[in-house]
C-alpha cells in the first residue's frame, strides 16, 4: 500500500503529470506514491519525469484500460 495515492483516473493532460508533481512535494524521502489513471500518454510521462527526478519507479500495473504507477521519492 502506498503512503499517497494519486487518482488521475479519466483526467488528461496535463493534469495526471501535475497531480503527481503535487503528490512528490508533499512526499517525504522514502514514501511511496501509487498514481492510478487511464490517459495514455501519461502512463508514458510519469516515469519519464519520474526518472528526471531521480525517483525509483517501483512498478507499472495496467487491467482493463486503468493502469497504476508505483513510485518511491
Amino acid at each position: 500500500m502506498a503512503d499517497l495515492t494519486v487518482d488521475c483516473v479519466n483526467q488528461t493532460c496535463p493534469i495526471p503529470l501535475v497531480e503527481t508533481r503535487k503528490a512528490i512535494i508533499a512526499a517525504k524521502k522514502g514514501q511511496t506514491i501509487e498514481i492510478i489513471g487511464t490517459h495514455p500518454a501519461s502512463k508514458k510521462e510519469i516515469p519519464m519525469a519520474a526518472e528526471a527526478m531521480k525517483l525509483k519507479l517501483l512498478k507499472i500495473t495496467e487491467n482493463n484500460g486503468v493502469w497504476h504507477i508505483t513510485l518511491q521519492k
